[in-house]
């Protein structure tokens, strides 16, 4: 199970091609891929199928023996973009000695210095001429090699670097992309690199680019670390790993009386906010034409919505041994000590006394261990999707995650037992 984690990471680097992978894992598992602008049709018991907006956020649907205004549904959330550099357009910069950087854009709240020194590579996806203004066509690019790189300056020209150094978004994080060979290379190394790595399947022209969102990535491989290989070292931990927690979860489930939906959103790092993010109505849309077509009614819909529960999966701080007074001092969960139930007296988290204990008994009944985290008191936590997506669908539900290390590294640190816990529980909860 770990070794297909480590894979998904690394096909993922960006969330358009982590939806794709999802995708496929939903398909070779026998859900039927439907475009929301057709007709949802009847459904009966068993019936499975996904949905994507964007390609960038996917949700998965298994029909339960029971309408939805019977039994409700179960719901696991979790979202699919990381912090990162998007490239900006007009990207190429041609600077003293023929070296090109990239122009870049922050996205989310990377923690900036994780991503000098280090092999990057470029992802997400190229739009293409189609066969007309509303038809573009869309390619996913992934360049499968070390390409790029955001060098650090020397010691000798900071020497107060070790002391903490301010960095500029705008100019210390522009990545070197190569040196130029030629005169026809200037402005157009970028688009050449595009077309290049996209020919391999049709032939692509500048001519034919029209547009693009591609994004900065590690090029190292996932892998796991430890004299046990008890820990995961990767990039994009959060939320990848709940996601494919989730799938797996969906995919080892059985059929019950319950419908469940496994909901990946796009944008959570920037608030979730767009037409693929938690903040959307376009899932509640897409329950409320499951319910009609159920033959159900808009009461059917209200009804399933206060009988459903949802696990909004995000992960969790784990408790730094270098840093142990920036934790609360008595819930501060660990490394590979189950699942973290995460609370907020300001509500930034879904959880409440009843959600908890709901998710604790799913954790008891599966056999894994589950914790608790509050932010210390001092130190103000972040938010999640649980509480936006409650807020156009009022569900009851709970936040959760695993414990990780430096989140929104470049290179994040996890737990290999808690990723089986979380499976089982997420399994348990699907029934």
């Amino acid at each position: 199970m770990i070794s297909r984690l480590l894979r998904f990471l690394d096909a993922s680097p960006v969330n358009f091609l982590a939806v794709r992978n999802i995708a496929s894992l939903l398909a070779e598992a026998g859900f039927q891929q439907f475009n929301p602008s057709s007709p949802l049709g009847k459904l009966k018991a068993g019936d499975k199928f996904f949905v994507t907006k964007n390609d960038s956020s996917i949700y998965a649907f298994q029909i339960g023996k029971k309408p939805l205004a019977d039994a409700g549904f179960r719901m696991i959330c979790a979202h699919c973009d990381s912090p990162t550099f998007r490239i900006k357009p007009n990207a190429e910069m041609l600077c003293e000695g023929g070296i090109v950087k990239l122009n870049t854009e922050v996205y989310g709240g990377p923690i900036m210095s994780t991503w000098f020194d280090r092999p990057l590579t470029l992802a997400g996806r190229v739009i293409l001429r189609g066969d007309d203004e509303f038809s573009p066509k869309t390619v996913l690019l992934h360049v499968k090699r070390p390409l790029m790189q955001i060098s650090n300056l020397a010691i000798h020209f900071n020497r107060q670097v070790n002391d903490g150094v301010k960095l500029s978004k705008q100019k210390d994080m522009l990545p070197i992309l190569g040196i130029i060979n030629s005169q026809l290379e200037i402005g157009n190394m970028l688009i050449n690199l595009i077309c290049e790595e996209l020919s391999t399947e049709r032939a692509v022209e500048p001519k034919d680019i029209l547009d693009f969102d591609l994004y900065l990535a590690d090029a190292i491989p996932a892998c796991t670390f430890g004299v046990h290989d008890e820990f995961i070292s990767s990039g994009r931990l959060d939320d990848l790993s709940m996601c494919f927690a989730g799938v797996e979860a969906l995919l080892l489930s059985k059929s019950t009386d319950v419908t469940k939906v496994l909901a990946i959103f796009d944008n959570e790092e920037t608030g979730s906010q767009t037409k693929q993010g938690a903040g959307s109505p376009f899932l509640a849309s897409i329950l409320k034409r499951i319910v009609l077509s159920q033959g159900g009614t808009e009461e059917a819909f209200y009804q399933a919505v206060e009988k459903a529960f949802m696990i909004s999966a995000d992960n969790a701080h784990a408790w730094h041994p270098n840093y142990g007074e920036r934790y609360d001092p008595t819930n501060h969960p660990v490394l590979g000590g189950g699942p973290v139930i995460k609370f907020n007296a300001a509500q930034k988290y879904a959880s409440d006394a009843v959600s908890a204990a709901v998710f604790s008994e799913i954790c008891r009944k599966a056999g894994v261990p589950c914790q608790r985290f509050v932010n210390h008191s001092d130190v103000a936590g972040g938010s999640t999707l649980g509480n936006i997506l409650a807020s156009s669908i009022p569900l009851r539900g709970v936040d959760m995650g695993n414990a990780i290390l430096a989140m929104h590294s470049c290179r994040e640190t996890g737990s290999v037992a808690d990723h089986l816990y979380c499976v089982k529980a997420f399994t348990q909860f699907y029934g």
